[in-house]
């Protein structure tokens, strides 16, 4: 089929699994930073949580790599479009524990 790519997902299927792994990153993130530096409100600036969000956004690609995805035919939009959408959920996730005070 002319819409399928090389490891035979389609290229709707394989925008649904990056965005969901990319999403799903970023929530788990959220809760590794906030068991690793608490959610108190010193925990906000511990350059520990920005490291943890790192670590997953790297941790990413060998599992989308695992999982069928070619990431070999990623551009820099795509690296960009993962990073921003860890980040995004990371972000909006470790806000809602740190200013609800969640004690995980």
């Amino acid at each position: 089929m002319a819409t399928e790519t090389q490891t035979g997902l389609s290229k709707h299927i394989r925008g649904v699994t990056v965005t969901t792994l990319a999403c799903l990153a970023g929530v788990a993130a959220a809760l590794v930073s906030g068991v690793l530096v608490g959610t108190t409100v010193t925990a906000a600036t511990n350059n520990v949580a920005v490291g943890v969000l790192g670590a997953f956004v790297l941790a990413q690609f060998p599992v989308l790599r695992v999982i069928g995805i070619d990431v070999n035919g990623f551009g820099v939009k795509d690296y960009l479009y993962v990073v921003f959408m860890t980040f995004s959920l990371w972000f909006i996730s470790f806000a809602i524990l740190l200013t609800s005070g969640v004690q995980l």
